[in-house]
């Protein structure tokens, strides 16, 4: 496989997208998580992604494998109030970005430098700004 022209470093994030497509191992992100690996990287999700991608039909024994090989991060009061204030900053509010606030709240957070795997790369650019990289897949 050839490199993405935005090689992770630091710290890989996976938001809802990101960790469906890897417990379905998709190609693109199977991909990144072997780069990943191999430079030994952090990989991330957080824990408010978790209740977006639990469902009845989700393939539990691949989620579970899946989230064994990465960091669950909490959102804890902290984490909360950041992504409140990511929100507030960007003029944004309400359910539609509250799960994609905590997500780069997490991003924001964790040893640089970020890369997030996103099929949502525009309000996660607005809310990480330019100390993340935020790659759509």
């Amino acid at each position: 496989m050839t490199r993405p022209s935005a090689t992770p470093g630091g710290t890989l994030v996976l938001d809802s997208e990101g960790l469906a497509r890897a417990v379905l191992r998709d190609r693109t992100v199977t991909g990144w998580l072997a780069l990943a690996r191999a430079d030994d990287l952090r990989v991330i999700t957080s824990a408010a992604t978790l209740v977006e991608v639990i469902h009845p039909r989700i393939n539990r024994p691949a989620l579970e494998w899946t989230l064994s090989r990465l960091v669950v991060e909490a959102v804890d009061d902290s984490l909360a109030r950041q992504a409140a204030a990511l929100l507030a900053d960007a003029g944004l509010h309400g359910h539609k970005y509250a799960i994609d606030a905590m997500v780069a709240a997490t991003a924001l957070s964790a040893p640089g430098p970020v890369t997030v795997l996103t099929s949502d790369p525009e309000d996660l650019a607005v809310l990480c700004g330019p100390r993340v990289t935020v790659i759509k897949i």
